[in-house]
């Protein structure tokens, strides 16, 4: 057995989890730290956040904290079996071990167990299904371990068995291989036959859910190999993709954006050749009016609003901006300049300070300009004078010019 000793580990042992872990032994329940925790943990990486897992019921676990004046979250994680306690300014999820007695794609009705190898057989992929002792003990069922070393992305027992149960594991899957395979291609044939079988069963995964996932996968690795993939295996149409998606472009778009920090909806608009395209998107996936409102104004300006040619390569964006009335312009303009992989001009622009137009109607009243109508009309001759300067003309220049005009 192979025993953790890492640093990463250590620093878990905050006051609050030594207080829980006291408890615990004291009433012989066995608790471990379960799922990507373990994963993270042994791959060197301190874990976001920790999922406990125990032989203890629900119900004894109520007894217990509660006994103990431990305060308890209320968070509907009840009848899958998970408690959540607040101990030390610190929440712990801890869920009983279990097994599924009935899944349909989506759901699974699941009943408690003191077997730690059934649990594990219910998980979705190997390197996710370690647990971990807090001595450090490491209890590894399907070779996880070895998978995670060899960066290797496999289902626990047949891949077709573990889909079945919860087709977003198709998703899941490539998100995993999209974090920590090392190429793109490594794939066991009878996992994609697996998927490729089952790839229907996501029309039935709601769209949220699935969004969840493709965000991630759109901003991992091998994104382009994995997206090409989804269309090999009858997978896009499923989950609101194009049916002829561009996949030449987006090959070069996220070659383009890998190190730019892109939104993923930046990366999936390389997909789309149309508005249509991201209608179709957000009626499957109901994504946020942010990001549909992002890809539409990226499939409108991708050609059109392209830098400047001559010394001020940036004008164009500059100028669009400043004409703008809309609030999210600026980010917008951002992510189209990753999009288009302009990595220099990107940095120019979020350096660059959005101007304040200097001169007010105020101004003109005070040189006796009087009617609204001619003070619009001023102001917007004004305006344009002030945009032909780079934006740089200060007040008294644009004061002196409106003598001239």
């Amino acid at each position: 057995t192979m025993r953790l000793q890492a640093p990463q580990f250590q620093e878990l042992f905050t006051p609050g989890l030594r207080s829980v872990a006291d408890l615990f032994e004291k009433k012989n329940h066995e608790l471990r730290i379960a799922g990507g925790a373990v994963r993270d943990l042994l791959s060197g990486v301190t874990p976001q956040d920790i999922d406990f897992a125990t032989t203890a019921t629900p119900a004894e676990m109520k007894e217990m904290f509660t006994a103990a004046g431990v305060r308890l979250i209320n968070n509907k994680g009840e009848k899958h079996g998970t408690i959540t306690a607040r101990l030390q300014e610190q929440n712990f999820e801890i869920t009983t071990l279990r097994v599924d007695v009935v899944t349909d794609g989506r759901h699974a009705e699941v009943e408690f167990t003191t077997d730690w190898q059934k649990d594990a057989e219910r998980r979705d992929l190997t390197v996710n299904s370690m647990f971990l002792g807090l001595d450090g003990t490491l209890y590894d069922f399907f070779n996880g371990y070895e998978d995670l070393k060899s960066k290797k992305i496999r289902f626990v027992g047949k891949a077709s068995e573990r889909i079945q149960e919860d087709y977003l594991r198709i998703l899941r899957y490539f998100r995993f291989y999209g974090r920590i395979a090392e190429k793109p291609g490594d794939h066991e044939p009878a996992t994609l036959q697996a998927i490729k079988e089952n790839a229907r069963g996501l029309a039935g995964i709601s769209g949220e859910r699935i969004w969840v996932e493709l965000k991630k996968i759109l901003l991992g690795n091998h994104v382009s190999h994995l997206v090409q993939l989804m269309y090999e295996l009858d997978i896009a149409r499923y989950i609101g993709l194009p049916l002829n998606g561009d996949l030449e472009e987006f090959a070069r778009v996220t070659k383009n954006i890998q190190n730019l920090s892109p939104k993923p909806m930046t990366v999936l608009t390389s997909l789309f050749k149309g508005k249509e395209d991201v209608t179709n998107l957000d009626l499957r996936l109901k994504i946020s009016k942010e990001e549909k409102n992002l890809g539409l104004f990226l499939v409108k300006q991708r050609q059109e609003l392209v830098k400047g040619v001559g010394p001020e390569p940036l004008r164009p964006y500059q100028d669009f901006l400043m004409d703008s009335r809309e609030a999210n312009t600026n980010s917008r303009i951002l992510e189209l300049l990753k999009y288009q992989g302009e990595e220099e001009l990107l940095k120019e622009m979020q350096e660059w300070a959005v101007p304040t137009f200097p001169v007010s109607g105020h101004d003109l009243r005070k040189m006796g300009v009087t009617s609204g109508k001619d003070i619009g009309a001023a102001l917007q001759q004004l305006r344009e004078e002030w945009k032909k300067s780079g934006y740089h003309m200060d007040k008294e220049e644009l004061l002196s010019c409106l003598k001239k005009l």
